[in-house]
């Protein structure tokens, strides 16, 4: 079979008719009544008689689609399918696929502010590509350490933390494709991360009196009321937000934050401060929720401006206008003064709800601080009596 055959073939009336090879059996073109021609291969395997689709004509020569099936019954007579496994390749699930099924099934079960930041590793923003837009060509059988790795490479370029965070994403979807049965093992394992400077900002005195200053004269009184709120107590912008008064009794001074809303999903039962019962019993109760939003039984979704507005108010800017303090630093200011005071770690971190000692740990250096002052007037003690022996016995050998 040679090209100029394969163009001169007939056209039939109906349907196809296929013109098969005299060298390669099994081999041949198929014609249609609208003339098209395609390359195919008939085979057997397991009983079952087969045909694959080589290629049109227009694309293929008769010499390398008839290479091309000789080399097809080869891999055939070893006990490939090349059609089951075609099936297979189009079928095979995409990374667009597994990010949908996590979105689907995994993301309702995490928190709100977890669930956001995901969505945007996977989708990405009018400045970076996602995880989904990146990967969109990949199917996730296919997916290397390699392309992980520079995937979290060429991120890092430019938002080196969000690297970090999309690769953790990543990670844990291809751990829940292996759950899923799409796949063996994670790629995204072994790749290494940024190195990450933890942030802990803290008010000074100066700087809280400032702040609290600003709250009272902010037109948004309910905003107001969160940010009081996240620091009389230490909680999350989205413990806040999410607060409703079923959680609270005001009467014994207790707030039962529920496993949905903390970052440990477990219940944490904090006692609350007269000053933070104070607020709440002052706070006007419309609905169920703390801080109700604009959409009826639904609670506030954002402060954000708000507490930009505060920040440029009580001069927690730099000298181009940006903002010093971030709403988190508000729970590190609270528990900067509790260890300030010379509370234990344990105490801060239940106070907090950390699960994990280590996360306390970060204000061991502020307890020096109380500490340190008492052996000093400790000292002093010690070094004034110690003078005044001197003096007697320079006096006594005098």
């Amino acid at each position: 079979m040679v090209d100029k055959l394969v163009k001169e073939l007939p056209v039939p009336d109906r349907g196809a008719k296929i013109t098969y090879d005299s060298d390669v059996s099994g081999f041949g073109v198929r014609v249609t009544k609208g003339g098209a021609r395609a390359y195919i291969l008939n085979y057997r395997i397991a009983g079952r008689e087969r045909r694959y689709t080589i290629g049109s004509a227009t694309e293929w020569k008769a010499t390398a689609a008839r290479k091309f099936a000789a080399d097809m019954k080869a891999k055939i007579r070893l006990g490939h399918d090349p059609l089951a496994e075609l099936e297979e390749a189009r079928n095979a699930r995409t990374v667009a696929d597994m990010c949908d099924q996590f979105e689907e099934d995994h993301l309702p079960r995490l928190r709100p502010n977890t669930q956001k930041q995901y969505r945007q590793s996977i989708h990405g923003s009018a400045r970076r590509k996602g995880i989904r837009e990146h990967f969109k060509h990949h199917k996730v059988e296919d997916l290397r350490h390699a392309d992980i790795a520079e995937y979290h490479r060429i991120l890092s370029r430019t938002a080196p933390t969000m690297a970090n965070r999309d690769l953790s994403v990543i990670s844990r979807m291809l751990g829940l494709a292996v759950r899923w049965g799409w796949r063996s093992d994670n790629p995204a394992r072994g790749t290494e991360r940024n190195q990450e400077t933890k942030r802990t900002r803290y008010l000074s005195l100066t700087e809280i009196k400032a702040l609290t200053d600003a709250l009272r004269n902010l037109p948004d009184q309910q905003a107001a009321n969160v940010f009081r709120l996240m620091l009389l107590t230490g909680c999350r912008k989205g413990e806040a937000l999410s607060a409703r008064w079923t959680q609270f009794d005001l009467s014994a001074g207790i707030w039962m934050k529920p496993g949905s809303a903390t970052k440990q999903k477990t219940v944490h039962r904090v006692p609350l401060s007269a000053a933070a019962v104070a607020l709440l019993e002052g706070s006007a109760r419309e609905g169920e929720f703390v801080f109700p939003g604009q959409i009826e039984g639904q609670p506030r979704q954002e402060v954000k401006k708000q507490w930009e507005n505060i920040c440029a108010a009580a001069g927690l800017v730099d000298d181009e206008g940006n903002k010093t303090v971030r709403m988190h630093d508000l729970r590190h200011t609270y528990a900067s003064v509790l260890a300030s005071a010379g509370l234990s770690l344990p105490i801060i971190g239940a106070l907090l709800g950390h699960s994990q000692p280590a996360t306390t740990a970060r204000y061991a250096h502020l307890m020096d601080d109380p500490l340190r002052q008492a052996a000093e007037r400790a000292a002093a003690l010690v070094g004034g009596t110690e003078a005044a022996e001197v003096i007697d016995m320079k006096r006594s050998s005098g």
